[in-house]
């Protein structure tokens, strides 16, 4: 069921404004679901527009009284990141929360697979992630506070055969998320990762029914997470409940990395 239940209403984001990446489905869509509920103003990013989307950001501003402005670009071009995140920037400049969520994944064997596809898969993983990062901080820089997310995973944190690319690129996340907790904190940004297990989305549509019935079975309650239940670990970790936490990675996995 998850804390979602219970944090909604309660205003924990109230006052805060938070870009979400990744926002079309999945774990972001359940996080800028929550963070509205909770009150924050919203820059939602996806990589379509679409008039599902627009309708979907649109009913979310007025069911819960937030502002809701969505921002389209490809994570795989830089160069589109780069003017994506300054329009929002320019728009706000007293951004508190950043979630990095977005990402993609190839399920295969090195042997099947082109570098090039990693490099690909790298660029959207990790390397768009730290320029998002980069441009991002030093708003909060300025402001003296900020909260950054980062959406990893404990595949990143195991060895799985034909996990090469995404695991690597989640556990080179992993890494940047504790070196910049150091780096940030004497600027009042904390920096933090949520790690999910096997979570119901469409990226598990790479697996094959055998291997997700393998991965499900390896975690302790023996199920898939809701996106919603991701969602309740990033959005503690956005408010001030956990003003004292920085550099962690909150693995969210049903019991998967201690079975």
């Amino acid at each position: 069921m998850g804390l979602n239940y219970i944090i909604q209403g309660y205003m924990l984001l109230q006052g805060k404004t938070a870009v979400i990446t990744g926002t079309a489905r999945g774990i972001g869509k359940a996080t800028a679901e929550l963070f509205a509920a909770n009150g924050a103003e919203l820059f939602v990013c996806a990589r379509t527009q679409t008039d599902e989307y627009m309708a979907w950001a649109e009913e979310l501003a007025e069911k819960n009284n937030v502002k809701v402005t969505p921002v389209f670009f490809d994570l795989s071009d830089s160069s589109a990141v780069d003017t994506g995140i300054k329009s929002i920037i320019k728009a706000n400049k007293n951004i508190n929360i950043l979630v990095n969520n977005a990402a993609v994944s190839y399920g295969t064997a090195l042997s099947m697979m082109s570098v090039q596809k990693i490099r690909e898969l790298f660029e959207v993983n990790y390397f768009a992630q730290l320029q998002i990062i980069q441009l991002i901080s030093k708003v909060m820089t300025r402001n003296k506070q900020g909260s950054i997310i980062n959406i990893a995973s404990v595949s990143g944190m195991e060895a799985y055969p034909g996990n090469l690319a995404y695991g690597s690129s989640k556990a080179a996340l992993i890494y940047a998320t504790k070196v910049l907790s150091k780096e940030l904190a004497p600027f009042g940004i904390r920096v933090n990762a949520v790690a999910p297990g096997t979570v119901k989305t469409d990226m598990e549509h790479t697996r094959t029914p055998e291997q997700l019935e393998e991965v499900i079975n390896r975690a302790a309650l023996k199920r898939m997470a809701q996106p919603s239940e991701i969602a309740d670990a990033v959005c503690y970790l956005a408010g001030d409940a956990s003003s004292y936490i920085t550099g962690h990675v909150m693995i969210v996995d049903g019991g998967r990395m201690n079975v």
